[in-house]
């Protein structure tokens, strides 16, 4: 029996003789969220370590299933950091009032990735970035956002080398076009390495002033972006001065976001009322363009237009 005994004990070891190092490598594994809602309520030293700053440097939220105060939650989390806070993760429910509490308390901030964050508005976000100085990463994805936070950021955060500004993709290339982001950071963020592009309207024009205005570029990453055309002297540079350089018809299979879904929704109000589906589409872009004088520099290539 004491040797049963002994056996069952050595296979079910107490999680509270581990070492404290150990059990805090454990709990940083979890998200805020289920430190603050479990975790730190199993024992006295679970909570303790739970309170420490150190544990508080990555805070990440995004659990839709959670009915509770978000918010409130989010602010606990970043008091406890005590200023040390270096990387946030958020999703869904940021305002301008808790992005601007969380730049307030966390100037050490280095990366920074808001995903769905509708209630941000431009105000809100330029007024966070002229408090993150030290700001390296940001990811703005599927934000409603303009292209005047994007020029705050860049003033504000010198020491940016990595963005991610993500949109919806579509199958089908965009008739209105827009470039006024992408020349917002070829303006202001010169020392960008990295840069996500996902299903931005940008054109050739764009593109050649994220070329012009970020020449230590490695990374691009223009995915679903299928009003650029990557031929001629605009393609070379982009292969031969890009390290890593990812094309619009690539695959998204390694993208973290829901590809599939943005990549069959559209927007009616993005095409022309005579317009009527996808296959009447190629039949209608050709006709406009022949229709005018100019070349807009669209190519066919196989089902898109890119």
């Amino acid at each position: 029996m004491e040797s049963g005994s002994s056996s069952c004990s050595e296979q079910y070891r107490n999680w509270l003789e581990l070492p404290r190092d150990v059990t805090a490598s454990i709990l940083q594994r979890l998200g805020a969220i289920e430190i603050l809602t479990s975790a730190q309520h199993v024992c006295k030293l679970w909570y303790n370590l739970c309170k420490d700053p150190s544990m508080w440097r990555t805070i990440k939220m995004y659990n839709l299933d959670y009915l509770g105060d978000l918010e409130k939650m989010c602010r606990n989390a970043v008091d406890r950091s005590s200023g040390q806070l270096r990387d946030i993760n958020l999703e869904y429910f940021v305002t301008d009032d808790l992005l601007n509490y969380i730049a307030n308390s966390s100037s050490q901030l280095r990366r920074v990735r808001l995903v769905s964050c509708n209630d941000i508005s431009d105000g809100g976000l330029s007024e966070a970035a002229a408090k993150l100085p030290l700001l390296e990463e940001l990811e703005l994805s599927l934000c409603s956002l303009s292209k005047e936070p994007l020029v705050a950021v860049g003033r504000c955060c010198p020491l940016l080398k990595s963005l991610k500004l993500n949109h919806r993709g579509y199958r089908r290339p965009y008739i209105v076009v827009y470039d006024e982001e992408v020349l917002a950071i070829a303006e202001n963020m010169p020392e960008l390495r990295h840069l996500q592009l996902f299903g931005n309207t940008l054109t050739n024009d764009g593109l050649l002033a994220i070329l012009d205005g970020c020449p230590h570029l490695e990374s691009l990453d223009l995915r679903k972006c299928y009003n650029v055309t990557l031929s001629g002297n605009l393609g070379r540079r982009c292969t031969e001065g890009i390290k890593e350089l990812r094309l619009p018809n690539d695959s998204t299979d390694d993208y973290e976001l829901n590809s599939e879904m943005s990549d069959f929704e559209s927007v009616d109000e993005d095409y022309p009322s005579d317009y009527d589906d996808f296959t009447n589409y190629h039949e209608y872009y050709e006709s406009s363009v022949t229709s005018e004088s100019s070349n807009d520099g669209f190519t066919l290539d196989g089902d898109f237009y890119y």
